[in-house]
């Protein structure tokens, strides 16, 4: 077990030998942190979470009560997970059968944000800063600053980094469709369903 010694772990929960977890990092009452998992800085686990062995956890994460990081799940840097959200790792599950060689990985871009009771199906990806409304069904992979809600999610918006809707500036001469964050001003650029701040590379 490698616990950074800044890292704060609740006496009712249980890191395993052979688990990381990073500088600052807190870890609350009755949570499981498997071997082989790794937890970066400053993250926050709320209450009852489970860490699965062979998962990767960024800085800054947050993760809320009653979420379960499943074997192939890859958490980037600011990610927020809302209470209850589910991961799963395999496709058509059966009691009798095992199906351990078959997982699928979800990778969650930085930045990003998981709705409460949300479900993430696996073999996905969601892109930077995107934000799954709370009660999604995610089973498509999501565009970097896309707005998913619904079941099954479907794009409905765009978010800014700061996770505020973006709003459609009027078309310039350049025919160039841009938005602008209404809390921070700053202007995102959409090229087909690609979208990004502007200026950037």
């Amino acid at each position: 077990m490698s616990v950074d010694p800044t890292a704060v772990v609740h006496e009712s929960a249980y890191v395993d030998d052979g688990a990381t977890i990073g500088a600052g990092t807190r870890v609350w009452h009755f949570c499981h942190v498997l071997p082989g998992a790794v937890i970066g800085a400053r993250c926050s686990l709320g209450q009852n979470v489970v860490v699965m062995n062979g998962t990767r956890i960024g800085d800054n994460v947050k993760i809320q009560n009653n979420v379960s990081i499943y074997e192939g799940v890859e958490l980037g840097d600011d990610v927020f997970c809302g209470p209850s959200m589910v991961f799963t790792n395999v496709l058509n599950p059966r009691s009798a059968v095992s199906r351990k060689t078959e997982y699928r990985p979800t990778r969650v871009g930085r930045g990003a944000t998981i709705g409460a009771n949300a479900t993430v199906v696996c073999g996905h990806s969601i892109g930077e800063y995107a934000f799954v409304g709370a009660g999604a069904v995610v089973t498509r992979d999501v565009p970097a600053y896309a707005l998913m809600t619904g079941v099954p999610a479907r794009r409905t918006g765009w978010m800014s980094r700061h996770g505020e809707k973006l709003v459609p500036l009027p078309l310039e001469a350049d025919g160039v469709r841009r938005f602008r964050c209404p809390a921070t001003g700053e202007r995102y650029v959409l090229d087909g369903e690609r979208m990004a701040p502007e200026g950037s590379a």
